[in-house]
């Protein structure tokens, strides 16, 4: 009796969360790696807290978007929870040359959002210890 693939049960609007948040990780690393680059001798600790922070909450972001494609019950926490702060920033963003960013972040977490909390999406993300296993670092 053939069994539907992972790739199948999951929603379409669980991919395209699992997306924007896979192209928030990586806006994020990319920032962190050029960040490396404009490290001064006197802000040293902040250039490099700032870098190591940037890189390893986009790392952390492509993991949980590799959980939402894969409609992992643990990656809704971590999502919602990265979303709900994007929005904090995009509303610390608004005002003056920087709306358009705080546009863009609005409107990304708020897809992610709406993906994540769609029925099919939240039937998809329903707790299953059968077929749901936590990463492994």
């Amino acid at each position: 009796m053939p069994t539907d693939s992972p790739a199948a049960v999951v929603p379409r609007a669980l991919k395209l969360a699992a997306a924007v948040v896979a192209a928030e990780g990586l806006v994020l690393v990319v920032l962190g790696i050029a960040e490396a680059f404009t490290i001064q001798g006197s802000r040293l600790v902040l250039g490099l807290t700032t870098t190591v922070f940037f890189v390893l909450y986009g790392g952390g972001l492509a993991v949980v978007a590799r959980g939402l494609s894969r409609a992992s019950t643990w990656s809704r926490g971590p999502a919602v929870f990265a979303q709900l702060i994007q929005l904090l920033i995009a509303y610390s963003f608004w005002g003056g040359g920087t709306k358009g960013v705080a546009i863009a972040l609005a409107v990304a977490a708020a897809g992610v959002l709406v993906g994540v909390f769609r029925k099919e999406s939240t039937e998809a993300l329903a707790d299953n210890p059968e077929k749901d296993h936590p990463p492994v670092l």
